[in-house]
């Protein structure tokens, strides 16, 4: 009896016309494009570090090139080696070149994502947004960020947790080196935020107001005003907020994102 073996997982193969449009890969020229490996960030949302290396920063002509550089060990992810060149990079995340003293940020822009150059103090640390929160053994909570990482808050009295002050959609402020928290964002009115989906992505300024809609909260209609006075409409669950009176980290010049 012959038993029909179905294929297991999912294919190690990405064409080039279903790849990310924000991936600047010659699209006509190749049929084939590098996919992600699995990773913190999702194919639609990030970059591979091949890209990075050979399409957008040109430290390599082929793919052989670019992997010689990673495997060495010569790009870092939020401060940590990364040797795969198809590790997922993705939004806020810090890519570090050492030995060219460059430090960049991913940020969506009005394309998808980009990368903005940054100091190396500012490399030190990122922005991380609250996707869920969960209670774990003995009543401490769990924050579970965007990023895939997790940190935990201890809690001395679980009937009263007085150190839970953080909700959902809120933005943590991380030190890369220990994952401490250095600033906490609530996303809240006159919180300064940008626009991370949606026709306005890349778009950044004031939050003006947050209306529930009975849905989910995540769902909530938002209005954000840039410097320009201008207004955009999104809902909730696209707003990253990146600073409560002024931005915790650099923005992208307004042509760069879309905020014309």
């Amino acid at each position: 009896m012959k038993l029909n073996m179905g294929k297991m997982g999912g294919s190690r193969h990405l064409k080039t016309e279903t790849a990310p449009k924000f991936w600047p890969i010659p699209r006509k020229k190749i049929h084939w494009a590098a996919k992600p490996s699995p990773g913190p960030h999702p194919i639609d949302q990030c970059i591979p570090l091949l890209i990075i290396v050979r399409d957008i920063l040109g430290y390599a002509k082929t793919r052989r090139e670019a992997k010689q550089i990673i495997s060495k060990g010569k790009i870092l992810v939020d401060g940590k080696v990364r040797r795969d060149d198809l590790f997922p990079a993705g939004l806020m995340d810090v890519i570090s070149i050492p030995e060219t003293d460059e430090n960049f940020r991913i940020l969506p822009s009005k394309k998808g994502l980009i990368l903005h150059p940054i100091s190396k103090e500012e490399a030190e640390f990122k922005l991380c947004r609250i996707e869920n929160k969960t209670t774990v053994r003995g009543g401490d909570i769990q924050l579970n960020l965007h990023d895939g990482r997790n940190i935990l808050i201890r809690v001395s009295d679980p009937q009263n947790p007085i150190e839970d002050s953080y909700k959902v959609l809120d933005t943590l402020k991380i030190k890369l080196d220990d994952q401490s928290i250095l600033n906490h964002v609530r996303i809240d009115v006159n919180v300064i935020a940008i626009l991370t989906g949606g026709k306005n992505i890349g778009r950044y300024g004031k939050i003006i107001s947050i209306e529930e809609t009975g849905w989910k909260r995540r769902k909530s209609l938002t209005v954000i005003e840039d410097d320009a006075g201008s207004r955009y409409q999104t809902i909730l669950d696209y707003v990253f907020a990146v600073g409560s009176e002024e931005p915790l980290i650099s923005l992208p010049k307004l042509e760069e994102t879309g905020n014309v």
